[in-house]
């Protein structure tokens, strides 16, 4: 359903399209087994167990708002976001809000650390019952539509604590085939030290709740020359070219957005 500037459709190998049918059949299995739904839910908690840091989760908030009202969302926004993140009261930390300058338009991310999910109850559970609740109603008449999504962090790849370096931030986004994360987080883990030779990652995460399969991760440059270089650089290294064909293996498709911070955010 999203489609986004610099998105790159990967053509289906024979091999991936037999895994799509084979895919197709285990979803009719789920569907109509409680037990293979069970089982099913079991291997996605023991994959997350191994690959994840486990501390914290990442909350991902999508708004897309309506082009004649961004100035007028972005005061909104910043009284909530800015609210609940001084709020002691609050098990949850905000990592950092963007707005989308090459990708889909009009569209606003941000993300909140929670105290894993007893803390995302917790949080959730006051600021229905708070005044927070107020100012977030005041940013709905704004938008078309909006998303949310429960990420947990990668053990190797921790998200970065909040600091002012200025530039841009992408984000990548991976659509995996059902039962490929291990072996993205291994492909990955092998090669993310070419990268780290000429850019620190802000941080990567995968999906829990809301769309799954989804790997999300993140980097900063002081701008788009400066990625261009990186990724150039990176080429050149033993195991990067090898992590990106891995990667394509493992992912359906992916969406690559350059985004700006607002103001407030802690990531800038």
């Amino acid at each position: 359903m999203l489609s986004f500037v610099g998105s790159r459709a990967l053509k289906p190998s024979l091999g991936a399209a037999a895994h799509a049918r084979r895919s197709i059949s285990v979803q009719s299995i789920l569907h109509g087994s409680p037990e293979a739904k069970q089982e099913g839910d079991v291997q996605v908690q023991q994959h997350s167990k191994v690959v994840a840091r486990g501390k914290y989760v990442h909350g991902f908030e999508v708004h897309r708002v309506k082009p004649d009202a961004v100035e007028d969302y972005k005061k909104a926004a910043e009284k909530y976001y800015v609210a609940i993140k001084d709020d002691p009261e609050l098990h949850v930390k905000l990592t950092g809000s963007w707005e989308a300058v090459v990708g889909e338009q009009d569209t606003f991310f941000h993300i909140l650390e929670y105290e894993n999910y007893s803390g995302y109850d917790a949080t959730t559970r006051k600021i229905r019952n708070s005044d927070h609740a107020k100012a977030f109603q005041k940013m709905i008449p704004h938008l078309t539509s909006r998303t949310s999504q429960l990420n947990q962090e990668f053990a190797f790849f921790p998200t970065a604590p909040p600091h002012s370096e200025g530039g841009i931030f992408e984000l990548r986004t991976y659509q995996l085939h059902p039962g490929a994360l291990l072996q993205w987080e291994n492909a990955w883990r092998k090669g993310i030290e070419a990268r780290r030779q000429f850019v620190e990652p802000v941080g990567a995460w995968f999906s829990q709740v809301g769309r799954l399969h989804q790997v999300h991760h993140m980097w900063q440059y002081p701008n788009l020359h400066a990625r261009k270089e990186t990724r150039e650089k990176a080429w050149k290294l033993d195991g990067w070219s090898e992590t990106v064909s891995k990667t394509a293996e493992y992912s359906m498709f992916m969406d690559s957005i350059i985004l700006e911070p607002l103001p407030y955010s802690p990531l800038k």
